[in-house]
């Protein structure tokens, strides 16, 4: 078997077991994305720096809301 059929099947198994957390990473970023965007384009002057910033603490943002998130169904 070739490394890269062997690469795609891995990558394939990966995906299948991890769908619906991708999904869910994929629509928090999206969303996080989107209401930065909207924030800063009806608040214009703010500095560049500011919005990359703002992006980045979408990071920050991910983990603490699925930290808690997963804290909360412990403590069920």
């Amino acid at each position: 078997m070739s490394s890269g059929k062997r690469l795609l099947e891995t990558v394939g198994e990966h995906v299948d077991e991890h769908r619906g957390g991708m999904v869910v990473d994929f629509v928090f970023a999206l969303a996080w994305v989107t209401v930065v965007t909207v924030v800063f384009d009806l608040l214009p002057g703010g500095p560049e720096w500011l919005y990359y910033l703002t992006l980045l603490g979408g990071v920050v943002a991910y983990f603490g809301f699925f930290w808690s998130l997963e804290a909360v169904r412990e403590g069920e």
